[in-house]
C-alpha cells in the first residue's frame, strides 16, 4: 500500500513542476488535465506527509530511549510515544479510505427523476413526497434545484416530475437513490382507512458535458407543441414546449416547464444528453455489471430499496438493513443520516473488494 501511495506522492511533486512550465501554462488542455490529476492527489498526498511526519516523530522518540534520561523524561517520551501509537491506526484507515477508487462522476450535477408506479393516484402523490423530500436535502445541502419537466395528476401528485440539482458533489451523494421507493400509509384518496402500499421509481442520472456525449442534430427529432397542465388541459396557446427524441437509442425527453421554447430546448437537451450517457457508460461496462449490482446504489432501478411506513413513524433501507423511526423528518429532506449510512458500506465493500485483488 505504502509504494503504491509513494508513488503518488512523486507523481504529484511532478505535477507541480509541470504546472510551472510556461509550455503547460499556455496550454489551456494541459493545464485543465494537470491541475485536475493534482486536485485528486491532494488528499492522499497530504494525509501520506502527516503519515510519515508522524513515523518520523516516533522513532525520534523511541532513540531518546537509548540515552540517559531520568525518570521523569522518560515517562514522558513513553506517553509522547503511546500517544503517536494510538493514533497510527486511524491515520492508516483513513489512507486505505482515500486509496478507494473515486467515482468519476461524484463531482457531477444530477439529472434526478421520479416517477409515480404502482399504486395509481397514491403512488402519483407520493411521488410529489419525494421530490420534496429531495428538494429540502438539496437546500440544506447548499444546492440548486431547477425543475425541468413535469406531468402532475389532478389532485397535487406527480406522474413524473424531472429536475437538475447543481451543486458540488451532488451525484456522490444522491446517486444511492436509484431505485423503487415503496410507502405504506393510509391513502388520501382511501375513505375506508385501510393501509395502502405503493411505489415510486427514482433514478438519479450524473449530469454529462457535451464533449463526452456527441449528439449529432441530424440524430434529434425535435417536437414542438403547447404546454399542457393535469389531466392534459392546455396552459399554453404558444408552441413553447419541446420534445427531443434520441432516433438511435429511441430516448424520448420534454420540456415544458419555461414560456421560451429556447430555454426549454437547452434543459431537455441536458436531460437527453445525461440519459445518452448513462445508457452508453453501462453499456460500456456491462462486463462488471455483476459487481455493480451488488454495490450499494447502483442495483436496477426496479428494486426496492426503501420502505416508508407513516404509522409507524419508520423508515427501512432495505439494502444495508438501517431502520430509523423519524419519517417526518426525512421527508423534511434531513436524509444525511441514511446517506451517511450508504456511503460507509460501500467504502467497505470496495475496500474488501481492494484487498481480495
Amino acid at each position: 500500500m505504502f509504494e503504491r501511495i509513494q508513488s503518488m506522492e512523486e507523481r504529484y511533486d511532478k505535477l507541480n513542476q509541470l504546472l510551472a512550465d510556461p509550455d503547460v501554462i499556455g496550454d489551456p488542455a494541459k493545464l485543465r488535465k494537470y491541475s485536475k490529476e493534482q486536485s485528486d492527489l491532494q488528499d492522499i498526498v497530504s494525509v501520506y506527509r502527516k503519515y510519515k511526519r508522524m513515523i518520523a516523530e516516533i522513532t525520534d522518540a523511541e532513540s531518546m530511549l537509548d540515552e540517559q534520561l531520568d525518570e521523569s523524561m522518560k515517562t514522558m517520551v513513553l506517553e509522547e510515544i503511546n500517544r503517536l501509537e494510538s493514533d497510527r491506526p486511524r491515520i492508516e484507515e483513513e489512507l486505505k479510505q482515500l486509496l478507494i477508487p473515486k467515482d468519476p462522476n461524484d463531482d457531477r450535477n444530477v439529472i434526478l427523476e421520479v416517477r409515480g408506479a404502482a399504486g395509481g393516484d397514491e403512488a402519483a402523490l407520493f411521488a410529489g413526497d419525494l421530490f420534496r423530500m429531495y428538494s429540502r436535502y438539496a437546500e440544506q445541502q447548499g444546492w440548486r434545484t431547477e425543475v425541468i419537466d413535469t406531468n402532475p395528476n389532478e389532485i397535487g401528485g406527480y406522474k413524473e416530475i424531472v429536475c437538475m440539482i447543481s451543486g458540488k458533489g451532488a451525484f456522490s451523494k444522491l446517486k444511492y437513490e436509484n431505485g423503487a421507493h415503496r410507502v405504506q400509509r393510509v391513502p388520501e384518496t382511501e375513505s375506508g382507512g385501510r393501509t395502502h402500499s405503493s411505489t415510486a421509481t427514482v433514478a438519479v442520472l450524473p449530469e454529462a458535458q457535451e464533449v463526452e456525449v456527441d449528439l449529432n442534430d441530424k440524430d434529434i427529432r425535435v417536437d414542438r407543441f403547447a404546454s399542457s397542465g393535469p389531466g392534459g388541459q392546455s396552459v399554453n396557446t404558444t408552441m413553447s414546449a419541446i420534445r427531443l427524441t434520441h432516433i438511435p437509442t429511441g430516448i424520448v425527453v420534454s420540456c415544458q416547464e419555461e414560456r421560451s421554447q429556447i430555454k426549454n430546448k437547452e434543459k431537455a437537451m441536458k436531460v437527453l444528453r445525461a440519459r445518452v450517457y448513462d445508457k452508453y457508460q453501462k453499456e460500456a461496462q456491462a462486463h462488471y455489471d455483476s459487481t455493480r449490482k451488488s454495490a450499494v446504489g447502483t442495483g436496477d432501478r426496479s428494486e426496492r430499496i426503501r420502505t416508508y411506513n407513516f404509522s409507524q413513524n419508520r423508515v427501512t433501507d432495505h439494502r444495508i438493513g438501517l431502520t430509523i423511526h423519524q419519517l417526518d423528518q426525512v421527508l423534511n429532506g434531513k436524509l444525511d443520516d441514511i446517506i451517511n449510512a450508504l456511503i460507509l458500506d460501500d467504502q467497505a465493500k470496495k475496500m474488501e473488494q481492494a484487498d481480495a485483488q
